[in-house]
């Protein structure tokens, strides 16, 4: 995300939501794609000049993402962007897997029927994107196909538990993307939401491993170059 849709997303916060909130988001954005790179140092000012946000939510967010390890505390080096483990990345999506089949059979309980079409619509503008090449649409619809489907799961532990891992696998792709195949992935998240869509927890859960087994080998072609 730009600088400028940054500025123009702070300046649209609705009133319910919390500034800590946004200033959280539009970091993790930062930090999933790459535009602040692993082992980078990360800098308050800056920060709250790119969000358009004080100190004050910036500073509660980054608390945050040092809870989750997406930032780190360095002795005498003061806050970095934590590095990619590729080894730790299959504990990752390993851990994620159990996560993910747990929020797709919630969410095929528990989506209203509004949160099924958008879950649909969203898999489909992932295909499109693929079939384009358009990687900005593509994990922006993947952004918003997971924010639909935790809010459909009502399961608040594991969507809390499983939001730093999505963003690890986020920032890993973009990281490694030349080994990726995106119409592969888009298939794999079209499954998920087949699945959750037919209400059917065990083609959601299906539709989950599908997506986790497709992780999975993207990261060991990774690991194996």
């Amino acid at each position: 995300m730009s600088k400028k849709a940054l500025q123009s997303t702070a300046a649209k916060v609705a009133p319910s939501r919390r500034a800590a909130d946004v200033a959280y988001e539009a970091i993790e954005n930062m930090i999933s794609t790459l535009q602040l790179a692993p082992g980078s140092p990360v800098v308050e000012a800056e920060l709250v000049e790119r969000t358009q946000l004080g100190r004050t939510p910036v500073r509660e967010a980054l608390l945050r993402m040092v809870s989750i390890g997406l930032v780190q505390q360095q002795p005498r080096r003061g806050l970095t962007v934590s590095n990619i483990d590729l080894a730790d990345h299959l504990d990752v999506i390993q851990t994620r897997r159990v996560l993910e089949c747990l929020l797709a059979a919630c969410s095929a309980r528990r989506a209203t029927a509004q949160q099924r079409d958008k879950i649909v619509t969203h898999a489909k503008q992932m295909r499109t994107a693929a079939k384009q090449g358009n990687l900005k649409d593509y994990m922006w619809a993947d952004l918003m196909l997971d924010q639909v489907n935790h809010q459909a799961s009502q399961n608040h532990s594991a969507v809390k538990a499983v939001v730093p891992l999505v963003v690890q696998c986020r920032r890993f792709w973009f990281a490694y993307q030349h080994s990726g195949d995106i119409e592969e992935g888009a298939q794999a998240h079209w499954d998920l939401a087949q699945g959750i869509a037919s209400g059917d927890s065990v083609a959601a859960v299906a539709g989950a491993n599908r997506l986790a087994d497709y992780l999975n080998a993207f990261a060991r072609r990774v690991i194996d170059d």
